[in-house]
């Protein structure tokens, strides 16, 4: 979509592709910092949706190697445990490094631990 506009809000933990005042479709992620233990640290997605009438035009494709690009770009891993993105990182495994098992085993800890960052 020629005219989509993919914006980070980091205080709700979404990534978002606009389409002038209209979001469109968004992943929902929340940050998973390092431990101390050298683990690393993430974007781990959550959860991906595009609007009704949005779908079929790349946006969520767009959205995924968005995500793994602003978590390049902060040195950090992606964990997708968002079945699109996770889908998506297969399909695209040169633009989208498996996360360590650990770090993933410690973002899904995290999810099970508060349901509120679904």
């Amino acid at each position: 979509m020629e005219d989509m506009d993919i914006r980070d809000d980091r205080a709700v933990g979404r990534l978002g592709a606009w389409a002038g005042d209209e979001l469109i479709g968004r992943i929902n992620y929340f940050v998973l910092e390092d431990d101390g233990t050298g683990g690393g640290s993430a974007l781990v997605a959550v959860h991906t949706v595009v609007e009704p009438g949005h779908q079929g035009e790349g946006i969520a494709g767009a959205l995924a190697g968005a995500l793994y690009e602003l978590a390049a770009a902060e040195g950090r891993d992606v964990v997708p445990l968002c079945p699109y993105v996770a889908a998506w990182s297969v399909k695209h495994s040169d633009l989208a490094p498996e996360p360590d098992p650990a770090l993933a085993g410690r973002a899904k800890e995290r999810l099970m631990a508060d349901p509120d960052l679904w």
